[in-house]
């Protein structure tokens, strides 16, 4: 089935990524289809070009579709609570129309003496500090009855004021007979203490549940110890239901009103801005835009112009725009805030997820549908990260393996257009070095190879990578040298400990991004190295180690002796066996051999 739609859905199908989130639909107007939630964007999504569906209506809205645009979120909660928000704001043509404006509910903390803490649909611009929303209503009361049984907070709405308590105005109600409310309202719980526990509050509602956890351990053990074991039992459960709950989501929260977010990540020909707007505390856009450089823009520039951009397309006239750096052109009266940490930080973090997450699937698609070009791309970056004057379009790579010294050897593989090429790998067994020297034998492998490559005139690299650090690259250096190849052929060494890249002569590392298509291509040639190195050098210990009585015949190979003992099993059984056994196995005039060196050696002794 998915074969039967266009190559652009085909190789959108083959990127997506298995992340929780947001997907969109559209036409080839680039009109919106339709919003849904996944929990594996990649399964959902591809769910629908993978079958023949049972309705008319399905069916006419999957031929439609042209176009697929996702958002990534951290929990499925999140998308839940993102795609309600874009079909209010956007009203897809396929999705259910939310007439009837249904809100998740909120916590509220209200701002005044003694707190309420309570839940409400309606959230208005008050004296209140909101927390949500909350798609499970049924998680959203398990958290406000932990809170209420961890820190009791008073329900009524009396005018607790200085004045009112010191006269004696109120009495104790029946909520704080059953030990709902510590009754602030006679002075039995002091102001401090009552703001210290909404404090506790509100770190349990943000996700801190530190606190939380510590007191209700507290209290399970000593209903335990009271024997109420019931009790004990119902806080345990509670207990992980808390410790399992996420309460804060990245999408959403109410302190961040009508702003727009920007999160920008680039490469050497392309920049990628993620753009989100936020009305009252919800995303209610997204948009990502691929901006080609032209004569080398820098970040700057690029953001600058899809700030500008955006803000046009979407008439935006938000006084505040999240940003990772801050540009010098300004926008009217908008100001520019980088967020470092707390919820806006998580905010510019989870756009410049999205960023990324887009980045890498046009890379995915790109390899798919125009292969040379996605070559080209990371050969150009590689030039460009190991300050190269040719693309490394040949790399080959060298790693040492010895036991002390012994049964020493070396590996190559090569790497042709940023990939194993395996056909070309070759190895070494060191001869001149004795004793474990790593750097000697680095600099006879060098010497051997390379000697060969000019003599016999096989392809030169154009990058050279030695595992190891400052020593192990000296040493292949000096062969070089010898050679008359320095500058004519770049030679890096990897060391393992925190992956620094060096140069001959500089005595200060290159620390690439962790993230970068050019350490892992790096990292990739070491670890064929040592994987294709340690094969040969297991392979190598066998052949050696392998000495027994049978080595002794002349006439018996090891792969005859290999033969008698993988049938046999040992030689004590291969002595007693008989001439017809052993003939029945390895043939006549090899069993001929065998029988009578063991016959001859029972009769010598």
């Amino acid at each position: 089935m998915i074969e039967n739609f266009s190559e652009h859905i085909q190789s959108i199908l083959k990127t997506i990524p298995e992340t929780p989130g947001v997907y969109r639909y559209y036409d080839k107007d680039n009109n919106l289809l339709y919003v849904g939630k996944a929990k594996n964007l990649k399964k959902r999504v591809s769910s629908y070009f993978a079958k023949e569906h049972d309705t008319h209506r399905l069916r006419l809205m999957v031929k439609k579709i042209t176009d697929i645009k996702t958002i990534k979120v951290d929990t499925e909660m999140d998308a839940l609570i993102l795609e309600n928000n874009l079909i209010k704001s956007l009203h897809p043509k396929y999705n259910v129309d939310l007439r009837d404006d249904k809100t998740y509910p909120w916590i509220v903390i209200k701002k005044e003496r003694f707190p309420r803490v309570y839940y409400t649909r309606q959230m208005k611009k008050n004296d209140m500090e909101y927390f949500g929303p909350y798609p499970s209503v049924t998680t959203m009361h398990i958290l406000l009855d932990l809170i209420k049984q961890l820190y009791p907070t008073r329900s009524c709405i009396l005018d607790l004021s200085e004045e009112n308590i010191t006269n004696k105005k109120f009495k104790a109600c029946l909520e704080y007979q059953i030990g709902r409310c510590k009754a602030p309202c006679i002075s039995l719980q002091s102001k401090e203490e009552y703001d210290e526990d909404v404090n506790h509050i509100r770190d349990i509602i943000k996700g801190d549940i530190q606190f939380a956890v510590k007191d209700m351990k507290r209290l399970m053990h000593e209903h335990a110890e009271k024997f109420e074991f019931e009790y004990a039992a119902g806080l345990k459960k509670k207990i992980e239901l808390l410790e399992k709950y996420q309460s804060k989501s990245t999408i959403v929260h109410p302190s961040i009103t009508d702003t727009d977010v920007f999160a920008i990540l680039s490469d050497e020909k392309t920049a990628y801005i993620n753009y989100f707007k936020v009305m009252n505390g919800t995303i209610v856009q997204s948009q990502i835009v691929e901006l080609k450089k032209k004569l080398e823009e820098s970040d700057e520039e690029m953001l600058v112009f899809a700030i500008n951009e955006i803000r046009l397309r979407y008439s935006s006239l938000s006084r505040e725009i999240f940003v990772p750096f801050e540009p010098e052109l300004t926008f009217g009266n908008a100001k520019y805030v980088v967020p470092k940490i707390g919820d806006k930080k998580h905010l510019m973090d989870l756009c410049f997820r999205n960023a990324e997450a887009y980045k890498k699937e046009r890379e995915k698609q790109l390899a798919i549908i125009d292969p040379d070009r996605h070559t080209d791309r990371i050969m150009q970056q590689m030039m460009k990260d190991l300050r190269m004057k040719e693309e490394p379009r040949r790399i080959e790579g060298f790693d040492n393996s010895n036991i002390q010294g012994e049964y020493a050897v070396s590996a190559m593989p090569v790497f042709i257009d940023g990939k194993p090429a395996k056909k070309e790998y070759r190895h070494y067994n060191v001869k001149t070095v004795v004793g474990p020297d790593d750097f000697a034998t680095m600099e006879e492998v060098i010497w051997r190879r390379y000697k060969r490559v000019i003599e016999e005139g096989l392809p030169m690299p154009q990058l050279i990578v030695i595992d190891g650090g400052k020593g192990q690259l000296g040493a292949a250096v000096m062969s070089l040298r010898k050679l008359d190849l320095m500058g004519k052929v770049t030679v890096i060494g990897i060391a393992k400990r925190l992956e620094e890249i060096y140069f001959p002569g500089d005595s200060i590392p290159l620390y690439l991004d962790k993230r970068s298509e050019t350490l892992k291509i790096i990292q990739h040639i070491r670890d064929e190295a040592h994987r294709f190195g340690i094969t040969h050098h297991r392979n190598k210990r066998s052949r050696e180690t392998f000495k027994t009585e049978l080595s002794e015949i002349k006439g018996i190979s090891e792969k005859t002796a290999q033969k008698l003992l993988t049938e046999l099993k040992s030689v004590k059984n291969i002595k007693e066996a008989t001439l017809a056994e052993l003939a029945a196995i390895v043939g006549n005039s090899k069993a001929g051999l065998v029988y009578e060196f063991f016959k001859t050696q029972a009769s010598n002794s």
